[in-house]
């Protein structure tokens, strides 16, 4: 029995990706994508990225939706500015990208840069510039790979648990629903994806209920391992497969 073409080994293994990214993201502010993406690209990348967008509208309204006390307007303007400009760029660029053998291998580069850039210690200050700066480049690799998180984590990361889970939450969501927007403009939404996201979709509620009692015991230094190691792991195993 298939559904859309996918075989049960298919989707469920897409299905624990989105799990477990999801389950990453609500706890420490980043992970969906890094974790999901190259996961799901060894196995559909024909939908990438937006089936993971889609689910990703649903990731960051669900997490962001938990503590709306950590969040700063005056922060999140610029940031919005930036990743809608960059939004834009990457989906001009996306309609040039034909080939899903080209844009899975561009996810699992994408994911390498984004453990350089969480790996990075030095503290950035959160002020308009950067955030403007962090959201354009967040736009671009979130909209072409589903992999955006990292710059902005980069700002948050000397944060408070609480208040970089939040931010980066909130940044991801709207982030998610202006790529969707960009690819749509170029034509790059496809029935297909919207199908799969739509088959994937209860892992998402699934994550964030199983998020809520775990987010007050594990501390996001605890996490940051794991998720960084994890994502790495998918990459490298992707990459393995291009070859």
């Amino acid at each position: 029995m298939t559904l859309l073409g996918y075989g049960p080994e298919v989707l469920g293994f897409a299905f624990a990706a989105v799990f477990c990214g999801t389950l990453l993201q609500r706890l420490a502010g980043q992970g969906f994508g890094m974790l999901a993406a190259p996961l799901i690209a060894m196995v559909a990348p024909e939908v990438l990225p937006a089936a993971l967008l889609f689910l990703g509208i649903a990731v960051g309204a669900g997490a962001v939706s938990v503590d709306r006390t950590q969040l700063r307007r005056s922060e999140l303007l610029p940031g919005f500015a930036g990743r809608t400009l960059g939004a834009v760029l990457a989906a001009l660029i996306a309609a040039r990208l034909a080939d899903p053998e080209a844009l899975a291998a561009l996810v699992a580069l994408v994911v390498y840069l984004g453990i350089a850039l969480s790996l990075i210690g030095v503290r950035v200050p959160i002020i308009a510039p950067t955030l403007f700066g962090a959201g354009t480049l967040a736009g671009i690799m979130g909209t072409l790979t589903a992999v955006g998180a990292p710059p902005m984590a980069l700002l948050y990361q000397h944060e408070t648990q609480a208040r970089s889970a939040a931010m980066q939450n909130a940044f991801f969501a709207f982030g998610m629903v202006v790529s969707v927007a960009a690819l749509g403009w170029q034509g790059l939404l496809s029935l297909r994806a919207l199908g799969f996201s739509a088959l994937l979709l209860p892992a998402v509620p699934l994550a964030l209920w199983l998020a809520r009692p775990l987010s007050a015991r594990v501390a996001r230094h605890a996490i940051r391992p794991w998720a960084l190691g994890l994502a790495g792991l998918a990459a490298t195993t992707l990459l393995i497969r291009l070859l």
